[in-house]
């Protein structure tokens, strides 16, 4: 869970720089990653607040296998579902709000029981250990590209 907030640490620490783009790097401004990002967290966690730990079932998973192995999300190969995908303009106060709500659901998560599940378009269904580590590599992942168009302008 600390790595989980240092991550999104990272992610208010670039807020001041949610207006750039580089169309070489990625089609979104730093701020649609940073808003992505939280959008992912608040929505997974939710997910899991509302799951049946009896529904919890452990599926195999080549695509979880090889990301969480290398601890890395490729580049280009998923699609954001619709509803993490962020809308509008980004505001960076509205940012800053989200990012505190995401910083409050990280820290709800030691509540939950470990197998309450969250299901991963790709990963199959997660537990609460397997998602925190999902969350942890997407926000990196969104991290590495934010910190790319940044360091690229």
């Amino acid at each position: 869970m600390d790595k989980l907030l240092k991550l999104i640490d990272e992610l208010e620490s670039k807020n001041l720089f949610y207006s750039r783009s580089n169309p070489a790097v990625s089609k979104a401004s730093v701020g649609w990653h940073i808003e992505h990002s939280l959008l992912v967290i608040g929505k997974t966690i939710k997910a899991l607040e509302n799951s049946d730990p009896k529904d919890y079932k452990w599926e195999f998973s080549l695509a979880r296998l090889v990301v969480y192995t290398r601890n890395k999300v490729p580049r280009g190969r998923g699609k954001a579902p619709e509803v993490v995908r962020p809308k509008g303009d980004i505001q960076k106060d509205s940012l800053k709000a989200n990012i505190e709500l995401a910083r409050g659901k990280v820290r709800e998560l030691s509540s939950l029981h470990p197998k309450q599940n969250f299901k991963h378009p790709y990963f199959k269904k997660l537990d609460v250990k397997d998602t925190l580590k999902f969350l942890r590599l997407h926000t990196k992942h969104h991290l590495d590209i934010i910190v790319e168009i940044i360091d690229t302008n």
